[in-house]
């Protein structure tokens, strides 16, 4: 539809389609959580995925690294009797990068599930 200098009209912002008409509040989602609802189950559901997704990080991230030293043993096999500053090489590898490593983890890992926990605290608080 055109008007008749051949521009299109003006852009109008439909809210309502009955003048005055009330609008519509939501439920808040600590109400949707407390009362058990279908709709707090789906934001219950998001955070066990979040919570999911992280520990399944976390662990596929140990396992592989944790693999790693059985398989560099096993596929170069100078490395089972290299020495470094007098140390074995696996002993070194397992005491310098795998405690540093795990602790680093566990440390991410606290810090990514606060953040999701702070995350859905505000999302139940705004509502």
């Amino acid at each position: 539809m055109t008007t008749p200098s051949g521009s299109p009209p003006p852009r109008v912002r439909v809210t309502s389609s009955r003048k005055g008409a009330a609008t519509m509040r939501s439920r808040p989602v600590a109400r949707e959580l407390d009362e058990q609802t279908g709709l707090g189950d789906v934001y219950l559901a998001g955070l066990m995925r979040a919570q999911l997704r992280l520990s399944v990080a976390v662990l596929a991230l140990m396992v592989v690294g944790l693999t790693a030293l059985p398989v560099v043993l096993a596929l170069v096999p100078a490395t089972r009797t290299l020495t470094i500053a007098g140390l074995p090489f696996p002993w070194l590898v397992l005491g310098v990068l795998v405690y540093p490593t795990a602790w680093f983890l566990a440390w991410w890992y606290t810090r990514q599930a606060e953040r999701i926990e702070q995350d859905f605290a505000e999302v139940v608080e705004s509502s």
